[in-house]
């Protein structure tokens, strides 16, 4: 009975210590509403205010409970922290890359300024280039390329559209694309069609560049989530074996808790060497192009 009591114990005072930490959150308070409205909507903020965060709340619940039958059956009272750990931090860490996404995004602004250059090049102008562009806009940025054509017919200054439309990409490329099409507005020369042409091209060589370097990148993370598995089955069926006794002790815990923290730093160190650094921007609040 000593294990049960010991786990009951456990989950009285994790679950103490998170009521008292809701309770330190400073939330606003309505006199007007009732008190059974304020406290459904604290359990809906404690389930999570969307399905995802609902989801993973329901994955971290079931692995603190899975913790906490491993604890009783095999006495690893480290398995109650480590698995909802493991649960919560091993999808984050060895999770793919964001790069396909960016290089996609990438190549439709590329797709998008080749065709604005085509349109521009028989004389038409920004304004009516950018709402034609609509019916072919490529579908990553379809809906920024929108909200520039709503502004635009709705007589926004097309600088200040175009710093918007910067803004909705929040991306360096685009900033790159917007400042061209900020300049030709100013000048209305003949040679934006050139410039953009050109800014397609030298976008679809980072494109290249960028689909080589994560090809190459995906190997090692590949790896490392193949070692990670092999590595978590190992540890434990290793627990369950007489070899694992010495660390049934509390310096062998703590023992296998250093080492288990020298490997996730492992994993965050490849994730963060792995990662793409984001550019700066070049189109800002107050900036010029």
């Amino acid at each position: 009975m000593r294990p049960f009591v010991a786990a009951v114990t456990a989950v009285a005072g994790i679950g103490g210590l998170a009521a008292a930490g809701f309770g330190l959150v400073r939330t606003p308070d309505d006199s007007a509403a009732p008190r059974g409205a304020t406290l459904a909507r604290r359990l809906r903020q404690l389930r999570g205010a969307t399905p995802a965060a609902r989801r993973s709340r329901r994955r971290l619940a079931a692995a603190g409970a899975f913790g906490l039958l491993v604890w009783l059956v095999t006495g690893w009272l480290l398995a109650v922290l480590l698995i909802p750990a493991a649960v919560w931090g091993l999808p984050v860490l060895l999770q793919t890359s964001s790069a396909k996404a960016d290089i996609a995004r990438l190549e439709a602004m590329s797709d998008w300024a080749q065709n604005l250059a085509t349109v521009l090049g028989v004389g038409v102008g920004i304004e009516q280039a950018v709402a034609g562009s609509l019916l072919t806009a490529p579908e990553k940025i379809r809906p920024e390329i929108a909200r520039l054509a709503a502004r635009l017919q709705a007589r926004w200054d097309t600088e200040a559209a175009l710093r918007a439309f910067a803004d909705d990409l929040d991306d360096a490329t685009g900033d790159l694309l917007a400042a061209a099409l900020i300049l030709g507005a100013r000048r209305r020369g003949d040679q934006l069609s050139s410039v953009l042409d050109g800014l397609a091209t030298a976008v679809r060589d980072d494109v290249r560049v960028r689909r080589t370097v994560d090809a190459e990148q995906a190997r090692g993370r590949t790896t490392a989530r193949l070692v990670t598995a092999i590595s978590a089955g190992g540890l434990g069926l290793m627990l369950l074996t007489p070899y694992a006794d010495p660390y049934r002790a509390g310096s062998g815990q703590l023992l296998l808790i250093g080492l288990l923290t020298g490997y996730i730093g492992c994993l965050v160190w490849m994730r963060r060497i792995t990662a793409t650094p984001r550019q700066p921007r070049i189109l800002v609040a107050d900036g010029v192009p």
